[in-house]
């Protein structure tokens, strides 16, 4: 069923999901250099969009491009705002191959652009050009994470909606591969100390300029990924917040509540019950963080 919440097995696809991670990063960087810094990185993230993952529209001189991996037909496509087109196949091939073959589009397309060639946020950070070890691309497995990103995309935005202070939008941060939402209080948060794998400190500072209460999935943290929530800075005594549904818990580890993807997909209601989570744990944070929820907060 289309509209059902497919199974995720990590262990089916786990090659697979490291080599599409390291490709989401690839074109991540393309949207990092070509478009003006924004606060909290929001100039960075991919979009779900009605195919896979999308840039949406970026800047380059003259001409709009935008890049999406269609995972219907399994291909990186590249458009213009001239009316041109180039695509790169999404098939069995190595990160550097698949580099190669991204940044040679971008030059048929009359487009120049200079990235940071090695992935962020991972331990085993491989400069894309020399890292033919990942090297896996199973067609079926990433559909069906991209479907999963679709109906968490949809309970994430309906969540986002019930704030009206600021929030960022949906997206796909593909330092760590999770979609995110993020809402602030209003107030600047003490300086971030960093910690994110081969990625500066000072980039974290800047993406936790301002207290935050932030949600979202993870193909990681449990046997089909996790949804996961987490504030900050930590107020005291949000790990001991009785947090629902009961089958949600707080990782010290991670900082950060996580109710298993499995959970969801096989509830009765789905959508509620990721809905449930999203709130009580979000109420921790602006509970025991004294925001000023009337100002911020509409009926819902």
């Amino acid at each position: 069923m289309v509209d059902a919440w497919p199974e995720l097995t990590l262990a089916r696809w786990d090659d697979t999901r490291t080599t599409f991670h390291m490709w989401t990063q690839i074109v991540g960087k393309v949207r990092l250099a070509l478009e003006p810094m924004m606060n909290q990185w929001w100039q960075v993230p991919l979009y779900v969009s009605s195919r896979g993952l999308s840039t949406s529209l970026m800047h380059a001189g003259a001409l709009g491009l935008e890049m999406e991996f269609d995972l219907v037909d399994h291909r990186l496509a590249l458009r213009t705002t001239d009316g041109q087109h180039r695509e790169v196949g999404l098939e069995p091939q190595s990160v550097a191959r698949f580099y190669e073959a991204t940044m040679a589009a971008l030059g048929d397309l009359g487009i120049g652009v200079s990235i940071l060639a090695r992935p962020v946020e991972v331990v085993d950070a491989i400069p894309f050009a020399e890292d033919e070890t990942h090297r896996s691309y199973d067609s079926g497995a990433v559909h069906d994470f991209w479907l999963a990103l679709v109906r968490a995309h949809a309970v994430m935005t309906r969540f986002r909606n019930r704030f009206v202070g600021k929030a960022s939008p949906v997206h796909f941060f593909w330092g760590a591969a999770d979609l995110a939402t993020t809402r602030f209080s209003g107030r600047e948060a003490p300086k971030h100390p960093g910690a994110a794998p081969n990625c500066a400190a000072w980039v974290m500072e800047l993406a936790y300029s301002h207290e935050v209460s932030s949600c979202g999935f993870w193909p990681g943290g449990s046997a089909e990924g996790s949804f996961y929530s987490y504030a900050y800075p930590e107020p005291e005594r949000y790990a001991e917040w009785p947090v629902a549904p009961e089958a949600a818990s707080y990782d010290p580890a991670l900082g950060e509540f996580i109710l298993p993807y499995e959970t969801v997909r096989t509830a009765a209601d789905p959508e509620s019950l990721l809905l449930t989570f999203f709130q009580s744990t979000y109420e921790a944070a602006a509970e025991l963080g004294s925001w000023d929820r009337a100002a911020l907060e509409r009926a819902w």
